[in-house]
């Protein structure tokens, strides 16, 4: 039998609730759809595993850190999911960085991030507007992504028509950093008189940007854009990791890993 090594590598989190709630339950989901493999993780932001080092005596390995003992303990094969939300610098940069080990693992399989095909979109769709109640004419919901100068970013408007056919014309994508912005959204919440907005994290982890940049006490946190702009504002702040069915997505995408070497 193989030696199996399951690598889940995610942008990672200083913030211990919310890690318990996603990346630690995502890690849980994916060790018993494969119970012989042995579970690693590994974060690709370097500021996030130094501070969880400094702060908290807490060891989490990088992306090369882990693939350097999977292939000191001998391991045959890599099964690596990405909790990465689309397929942008964050997923590519792991590619480039894992494409290193391929002359020292036979196998190395890649999960890919959650939106990364139509029947993903569909079904983040469905998962996402189960999570709130019917809109009225004057309410809307505004879901923060954290958008990039990527071309991937595109997925953000993709996932914003999608969500407006299923759910209708006041559920709208923003982004922190790319399009569409909190701006835009906000001058078409206004052209259709909307008086109560809720901003929900379009995020598999509620972390920084959650917490500070929507729901935020800071005077240019979403939260306190839109009450400026003379919006009720309720936040619900949960990311996507801890959602079951979103998690279960991961599970299918590394269920249908695709051999790193097709992905270079």
């Amino acid at each position: 039998m193989k030696k199996q090594a399951l690598l889940v590598i995610s942008f990672g989190t200083s913030y211990h609730e919310t890690y318990h709630k996603t990346i630690e339950k995502i890690c849980e989901d994916l060790q018993a759809a494969f119970p012989n493999a042995d579970l690693f993780l590994a974060y690709t932001s370097k500021i996030i595993v130094k501070k969880l080092k400094k702060r908290d005596g807490i060891d989490v390995m990088t992306p090369a850190e882990a693939m350097d003992k999977i292939v000191a303990e001998g391991y045959d094969e890599v099964l690596c999911q990405t909790t990465h939300v689309i397929n942008g610098h964050e997923f590519y940069g792991m590619i480039r960085e894992l494409r290193a080990y391929l002359p020292k693992i036979a196998s190395i399989k890649i999960g890919r991030p959650l939106l990364s095909s139509h029947d993903d979109f569909m079904q983040v769709t469905d998962i996402l507007l189960g999570q709130v109640p019917p809109l009225s004419p004057v309410d809307a919901l505004v879901f923060m992504g954290h958008g990039t100068e990527h071309h991937a970013n595109s997925a953000y408007p993709a996932m914003d028509h999608y969500l407006k056919q299923a759910g209708g014309s006041q559920i709208y994508m923003a982004t922190v950093e790319g399009y569409p912005t909190l701006e835009e959204v906000a001058a078409h919440l206004k052209a259709q008189h909307i008086r109560r907005v809720t901003l929900m994290p379009f995020m598999v982890v509620a972390g920084d940007h959650a917490l500070n940049d929507m729901a935020g006490e800071d005077e240019d946190s979403w939260k306190n854009q839109l009450k400026g702009d003379g919006f009720d504002v309720n936040c619900i702040v949960k990311g996507m990791g801890e959602l079951p069915a979103v998690r279960g997505l991961f599970v299918e995408h590394l269920q249908n890993g695709v051999d790193l070497k097709e992905l270079l």
